[in-house]
């Protein structure tokens, strides 16, 4: 736990496939290939200046990523360096044993993904050095959904800062040492935390410390799922077609066809 006050105070910032010896390549032809349709296309990693977004990433097999302060210590410094790097505001932030939690406001557009790569290849990088073995350190690329700035992102400053606590980790969701919401005042606020637009009120440990709805937990892991817009239904129908995520409004799934009667 020193650790994490002493950071909280010091940083106050054409392929070709390569063939075994008696294996055969099988290539389809093109009647065959109409019988396998291509899998659905992921939906576009783009990013809008202004918008805000909550980014996930977890460990590769739900390994641990962060074993100790040390650990937890370098990767939120490193979230301040990509700041440098990358015109990228953090308004939350959570570090988790397996996974970690983001709220991210880029100030260009396009800045989201390379703000992310660098940090991710930074922990894998020190991640290999300091325990060794190699291999993925993490599930693949990260999560993001879009977050309509009301209430609704008060809901995911919320969730973002009480995530040690509904994991059993500690008592109060302030005991965890590696979130926004332990270096929240002016003295170990890290430099490179931007102000949220929305304010989170004077009784916001109390607010995060309470549980959250049914509905509310299942509406926000349905926007992660799909990363899917999380507003009202005009704004995310806006953003959606905005930002090329059409698809996540749309339900899964072939539609129903007609019944003939």
């Amino acid at each position: 736990m020193g650790d994490a006050h002493e950071y909280c105070i010091r940083h106050s910032a054409a392929r070709t496939f390569p063939r075994e010896k008696g294996v055969r390549l099988l290539f389809l032809t093109s009647p065959a290939r109409a019988r396998y349709p291509p899998p659905m296309p992921r939906p576009p990693r783009q990013s809008a200046a202004g918008t805000i977004y909550h980014v996930l990433n977890r460990g590769n097999g739900q390994a641990t990523v962060f074993h100790d302060d040390g650990d937890y210590a370098a990767f939120a410094a490193s979230v301040g360096d990509a700041c440098e790097r990358r015109p990228v505001g953090v308004l939350a932030w959570c570090l988790m044993p397996n996974h970690f939690h983001l709220v991210l406001q880029p100030a260009l557009d396009g800045a989201l993904s390379p703000f992310m790569q660098w940090l991710m290849t930074a922990h894998v990088r020190r991640y290999h050095r300091r325990h060794g073995g190699g291999g993925h350190v993490w599930q693949g690329r990260y999560r993001s959904f879009p977050v309509q700035a009301d209430d609704h992102l008060t809901t995911v400053l919320r969730y973002v800062e009480r995530n040690p606590l509904r994991a059993g980790l500690v008592a109060r969701a302030e005991g965890w040492p590696w979130s926004s919401l332990r270096c929240c005042d002016d003295v170990r606020r890290p430099t490179w935390m931007a102000d949220s637009p929305v304010a989170r009120g004077r009784d916001w440990l109390e607010f995060v410390n309470a549980a959250q709805t049914d509905g509310e937990l299942e509406a926000l892991r349905g926007a992660l799922a799909r990363g899917r817009p999380y507003g009202q239904r005009d704004w995310q129908v806006a953003a959606a077609e905005r930002l090329g995520l059409e698809s996540t409004l749309r339900s899964r799934g072939r539609p129903r066809k007609a019944v003939e009667k």
